[in-house]
């Protein structure tokens, strides 16, 4: 067995001006999710992060609000925590940029660099506000486009036409913090002479360190010749002072990555066992993986391995780059209001909802990702909810009731255990890779096979027949250890779930290598829902309390449906329909997984429907007919299956299940003869 592995893994620093969205959110779940996964397996996986908490923008920030930075930043930092904390996010170490160990490595990496002749000094000519006594960054600065005459348009580019222009081709410059035209003033500035490194560079970015989009892209930029990186600011400004340089200040830049290093220290010094330079020392043997997200390439696969090399320090052994997240189809945009705040989701939904859907929809590119809102509640509460949890509900009963809660040792499958016993190797690559998009379509794979073989058992119709009893409860131990085995795999995605389970199985925490073994003889906890439906009003409640521009694509919750998708057709008759029409109505056996009740519905039964290869969700007006809805767990219907989904106020209908009957309690679904099986087409 192979000895386990020493990693250290960050993301990027959020920054301490703001709030935590899901955009943002998007990458501490995919990095948490990676690493859950290698200290799953075993390995040593240490995850460290901070608030980025300097620069002009907080100072300001923080003047507006009559405190100081640090109280700022302070705050910032305990809402970051919450909210990390709450999406599951389960960081080793979450610090700040301003710290004592921070300002002791980046003066210290400064020195080295500079003592080896990597830094350079000039004086460069910079707008300055007479009435604040600074000088503006260009996002600090408006005036007229100079192209398209365009008013109020930042310092580096134009909003309407696009064109890019130095802040001093601006028409009518004003600052935008005091309103004052701001005059033109000289100032010596620090320099890091970035082309010492080209030729390093260029052999670093293709050793395979980056995705081959992003390595190509750090090409253009070689090709075309680095420049030296401004890395100081004049004061005020919020950050560390360069040694020996009164009134001048590292850039937010040059601190922020070192600020990985720092909450690595601050670990380290509370932490015995660790050693710092075993992680960062130039000779060691640990894998280092940042994630980050596509805007700030530069800035890790340039400047931060040019940084540590010439200070002496080991550079990353990859960099993991994402791209951005839309919400169903729009790019988010904090002006614009269109975003969802991380607080305002937990406010309404499971983070758990989230992190599984992000993780089917990731794959190991910088491609952006989409939260479709729609889909979104039809992937979880089908995957989750409708494959995952329901074998679990499915068999949980008979076990209770039929053998106190013992699963006897008899695998009624062994070609279907073994095969999920041989996905692992795949499953865990794709983990591996970060193409988790994989590993949810591998497992959820799985769940289907599981499904279909207990539905093909049929359980509930053996367990009325005498002398079956044996039958049932070794299928449904097989089905309950096959559950398991959907939960070691989804473990570092869905930690809550999984927690959940092991306190049904009556097991430790699960871990990889457990997938092996089978439990046998066991004795299960009381079964207790694992995981509910996401509910669309919720979804609605968030997006209205987030005030997102989604009204093109939002979910239609007010309008009634149809008669014939969820509804009982009203009238006796209808119109006629010829032969060809009739023929292409494809009609189905439907096994019924679970009938429930729908939530503020009068009529309608939510039905999950096994139609063999897959999973239907049907919404059906004969509550009145059922008014228990779990006795029709477990019989066969028919439903017509290419129906075309329809939107409802409660979800989406997949298609449409056949009964007959006067309406109210005298409702009769319509069931195939005895030997029927799921999935089957009447003809």
């Amino acid at each position: 067995m192979s000895e386990p592995r020493k990693i250290l893994v960050t993301s990027a620093l959020p920054y301490a001006n703001g709030s935590i969205h899901l955009g943002h959110m998007l990458e501490y779940i995919q990095t948490d999710m990676w690493v859950r996964f290698q200290k799953h397996r075993g390995n040593q996986c240490i995850y460290v992060c901070a608030d980025d908490a300097h620069g002009s923008a907080i100072m300001l920030r923080a003047e507006k609000e009559g405190i100081t930075p640090e109280q700022l930043i302070a705050n910032v930092q305990a809402e970051h925590s919450a909210d990390f904390a709450d999406f599951l996010v389960d960081f080793d170490n979450f610090h700040s940029t301003h710290a004592e160990e921070n300002r002791e490595l980046s003066s210290q990496i400064y020195l080295k660099l500079r003592d080896a002749g990597h830094i350079a000094t000039r004086s460069i000519t910079q707008y300055f506000d007479p009435e604040k006594k600074m000088f503006l960054a260009d996002r600090f600065i408006k005036g007229t486009c100079p192209k398209c005459g365009t008013e109020d348009q930042y310092g580096d580019n134009c909003e309407k036409c696009g064109a890019t222009y130095a802040p001093t081709d601006l028409k009518d410059p004003k600052s935008a913090i005091s309103g004052a035209t701001p005059v033109l003033k000289d100032s010596q500035h620090f320099f890091f002479k970035l082309p010492d490194f080209q030729e390093m560079l260029q052999t670093w970015t293709r050793s395979g360190t980056l995705q081959d989009a992003v390595a190509n892209k750090i090409a253009e930029w070689l090709d075309a010749g680095l420049q030296q990186w401004d890395i100081s600011r004049d004061a005020p400004y919020f950050g560390f002072e360069i040694p020996g340089e009164p009134g001048k200040y590292f850039y937010v830049w040059l601190d922020a990555p070192i600020g990985y290093m720092a909450s690595f220290k601050n670990l380290c010094n509370r932490t015995p066992e660790l050693d710092f330079d075993a992680f960062w020392g130039k000779d060691s043997t640990a894998e280092l993986y940042h994630f980050i997200g596509k805007d700030i390439v530069n800035f890790h696969a340039l400047f931060w391995p040019a940084m540590l090399e010439g200070a002496g320090y080991r550079k990353p052994t990859g960099i993991n780059v994402h791209g951005y997240l839309t919400v169903n189809g729009q790019k988010m945009s904090k002006s614009r209001g269109t975003f969802i705040k991380a607080r305002t989701y937990l406010d309404h939904l499971s983070p758990e909802y989230l992190r599984y859907y992000y993780a089917a929809k990731l794959g190991r590119g910088v491609d952006d990702l989409d939260l479709n809102l729609e889909d979104f509640v039809q992937k979880v509460n089908s995957d989750l909810v409708g494959k995952v949890v329901n074998i679990a509900s499915r068999c949980a009963g008979f076990i209770n009731k039929g053998n106190a809660g013992v699963m006897v040792d008899t695998n009624a499958a062994p070609e279907l255990t073994e095969a999920f016993l041989a996905a692992a190797p795949s499953i865990a690559d794709a983990y591996e890779a970060r193409d988790f998009a994989r590993a949810m379509r591998e497992i959820m794979g799985l769940a289907d096979r599981a499904n279909a073989w207990i539905a093909d058992k049929a359980p509930w119709s053996l367990n009325k027949q005498e002398g079956k009893q044996d039958e049932v409860q070794a299928i449904c131990a097989t089905g309950i250890n096959l559950f398991r085995q959907l939960v070691i795999f989804l473990k570092p995605v869905l930690p809550l779930l999984a927690a959940d389970a092991e306190a049904f199985l009556n097991v430790a925490p699960l871990t990889w290598n457990d997938h092996a073994t089978l439990l046998a003889n066991h004795q299960l906890n009381e079964f207790k829902p694992l995981m509910t439906r996401i509910d669309p009003v919720k979804v609605q409640a968030m997006t209205d309390a987030s005030k997102e521009d989604l009204t093109a694509s939002q979910t239609d919750t007010g309008a009634a449906a149809p008669a014939g998708n969820g509804e009982l057709a009203k009238d006796p008759l209808s119109p006629e329909i010829d032969f060809d029409t009739f023929a292409a109505v494809d009609l189905r056996v439907a096994l019924i997984v679970k009938a429930e009740h729908v939530e503020g519905a009068d009529k309608l039964l939510r039905l999950t429907l096994d139609i063999g290869d897959e999973q239907r969700n049907v919404f059906s007006g004969i509550k009145s007919a059922y008014p228990d809805p779990s006795r029709l767990d477990g019989r066969l219907t028919m439903m017509i299956a290419n129906l075309k989904p329809r939107k409802m106020k409660f979800g989406i209908s997949e298609g449409m299940v056949m009964a007959a009957g006067p309406g109210g309690e005298e409702i009769y679904l319509l069931s195939p003869d005895s030997g029927a099986k799921p999935g089957q087409r009447i003809k």
